[in-house]
């Protein structure tokens, strides 16, 4: 396991087309999952977004992790905070089956595949030692985008490539081996339009990029953490996992005409609690 990084252990029960409603369809709520479908937050960073106090929101979280649609996990910077993440995953399905239980004819249609266009889109992903999780994410963009989004990785403490990450992207038909780990100093003139931070070490330390981009972060935790303790191909292997699904939802939103320059959050949050 994840060496007890992840602490969402609740379980739920199935939830009907109106309790799916009733459930996200309350404003706080609603609130509460569109900002965790763009990026993890913190209770504090969600207090502040939706304006609300603490306990309301907290409150509100509980209702969403109960119903099965928000999970927690605990920081690896910072072991008093915890870091909320919307199930994109599961939101799909609900919202697909709620419609066909309204109507048959009201199916979900997949998103077009993301257009190339005159100015690429470019990503940025951050982990601090650049040897896994922001190699892999790397690769399955430019394998998922299939060229039309530009993709590049750093770390804060940049270390060579595991070779668990190396073999498990290699069983998905996807060559890593040729990867250069970097310093994010190597990139910090660089301009990017999202940049994604994947551990939350790194996100304290992250620097303010050129033309503010838009800042989105992942708790993933570390599979090399968990490698150490034995479970090292299952924990490359559901990082790889949750990467992929994650960028899959990410593509599926960029700007279908032209980059943005987001003026949301900032890259580093400064310690915010």
């Amino acid at each position: 396991m994840y060496c007890g990084a992840v602490t969402d252990t609740a379980t739920h029960d199935e939830l009907s087309a109106p309790a799916f409603l009733r459930l996200a369809g309350h404003p706080l709520r609603w609130d509460l999952l569109t900002e965790l479908g763009r990026s993890d937050r913190t209770v504090q960073e969600l207090t502040d977004l939706v304006g609300e106090r603490q306990n309301l929101v907290s409150y509100h979280l509980g209702q969403l992790r109960s119903g099965g649609l928000v999970s927690a996990r605990k920081s690896s910077a910072d072991g008093r905070d915890t870091y909320y993440t919307a199930d994109l995953t599961r939101l799909r399905e609900m919202v697909a089956g709620t419609g066909t239980a309204l109507h048959p004819g009201l199916v979900l249609v997949p998103p077009a595949p993301v257009p190339r266009t005159a100015e690429t889109v470019r990503l940025l992903f951050l982990c601090t030692g650049n040897s896994a999780r922001s190699q892999m994410a790397e690769a399955l963009v430019r394998s998922l985008a299939d060229g039309s989004v530009d993709a590049s990785s750093a770390g804060s403490h940049p270390k060579a490539l595991h070779p668990e990450a190396v073999r498990v992207m290699r069983d998905r038909g996807i060559d890593i081996a040729g990867q250069r780990p970097k310093h994010l100093d190597e990139l910090a003139g660089e301009h990017f339009d999202r940049v994604v931070t994947l551990c939350d070490r790194v996100r304290e330390v992250c620097p303010d990029f050129p033309g503010h981009p838009d800042a989105i972060h992942w708790s993933v935790p570390d599979p090399a953490v968990a490698a150490e303790d034995g479970d090292s191909s299952p924990a490359f292997q559901r990082t790889a996992d949750e990467l992929e699904t994650r960028i899959g939802f990410l593509l599926a939103g960029l700007d279908r005409s032209t980059p943005t320059r987001a003026t949301g959050a900032p890259t580093n949050p400064g310690g915010t609690r």
